[in-house]
């Protein structure tokens, strides 16, 4: 079967490897569309400690179960599924205490050392697949994964309904968030983002009228500042700055990966006198059949976010696509 090799950072291929057998618990997918992220750019630039080289790459994904190992009940061949990534150990500190996603051996399909969708087929283990509801597409089940980064990232918020949200960065992250968030009650959603193209679909695409390029371009909208800031950039500086933007007793989401060891500076007293909080968000946890539903529901519109679908032997041209910050959601089908 074809499946794209990422050798080591900065070597990538699309090239002809076995195809999977799926042993005891496990099932074999036929993937559908797998979508590009952009942690596969920092596991390609090398900048994803986690990531074990040799790896085929790609956590998005949705297909057809194709095989299904001893063991395995509740699935069968023909299902038609979405996969959760996450593959936590069960049985460390975290994982005993329901934190899998801060798991000590933690590990991910397509992101640590287990190969992932950006190929015709893939091995999981059962326990990870989750069925999909009757006429979702393939393209829309690629969707769920990043979806469900959002919803974790809202368990954490916990926010009330008719709260105001500026999210920084206008990207598929950034819009999911701004969707989550138009789903969940706000009274306003702003975005920042240089990227003024970006800003304009946000606009025309998904209705979000109160956008701009700094913070002083929609300031005005709150004047006391937002009840929730969401960093969804992964730029050190902007997760920085963005503390400048929340109201007192208001909340700050990290939910952009920085880069590992750059540090960000805050002014403890402003935290401490403002009750400020800040929060981190990482991966998935009891959040992918939340993100199942609220997709299935209409939370998100899935055809304004997938604005493009290439065959695997095109990843190379995808992945500079995406460099170019040109589309939303990037997908692969590596059936085409």
């Amino acid at each position: 079967m074809k499946a794209v090799i990422i050798n080591a950072p900065h070597e990538v291929s699309v090239e002809d490897v076995p195809a999977p057998e799926a042993g005891p618990g496990e099932v074999v997918i036929k993937v559908g569309v797998a979508g590009i992220c952009g942690t596969d750019i920092h596991i390609l630039d090398g900048e994803f400690p986690l990531t074990t080289y040799p790896i085929i790459p790609g956590h998005e994904f949705g297909g057809e179960v194709v095989q299904v190992g001893e063991n395995v009940v509740g699935v069968a061949v023909g299902d038609r599924v979405g996969v959760d990534p996450t593959l936590n150990c069960g049985a460390c500190y975290f994982c005993q205490r329901g934190q899998g996603n801060l798991c000590e051996r933690w590990n991910g399909v397509g992101v640590g050392s287990h190969p992932g969708g950006f190929a015709e087929c893939v091995a999981v283990p059962a326990r990870t697949v989750y069925h999909l509801p009757e006429g979702m597409s393939y393209a829309e089940a690629a969707l769920i994964e990043p979806i469900s980064c959002v919803v974790r990232g809202f368990h954490r918020l916990q926010p009330q309904v008719g709260e105001t949200y500026l999210i920084y960065g206008a990207g598929p992250m950034g819009l999911l968030n701004a969707q989550i968030a138009r789903y969940n009650g706000a009274s306003l959603v702003a975005l920042i983002d240089i990227n003024e193209s970006r800003l304009q679909k946000a606009k025309d695409a998904f209705g979000f009228d109160v956008v701009g390029t700094s913070l002083d371009a929609v300031r005005e909208h709150a004047p006391r500042g937002f009840d929730n800031v969401i960093e969804a950039t992964g730029v050190t500086k902007v997760a920085e700055i963005a503390i400048d933007a929340v109201i007192r007793r208001g909340k700050l989401l990290l939910f952009g990966v920085c880069p590992p060891g750059e540090r960000a500076a805050y002014d403890a007293f402003k935290i401490y006198n403002e009750e400020i909080t800040v929060l981190g968000t990482m991966a998935v946890l009891n959040s992918y059949g939340p993100a199942v539903d609220i997709l299935s529901a209409g939370a998100v519109d899935s055809a304004a976010m997938v604005t493009h679908t290439l065959p695997i032997g095109q990843f190379g041209e995808a992945i500079d696509l995406f460099r170019s910050g040109a589309g939303m959601k990037i997908q692969i089908d590596p059936s085409a």
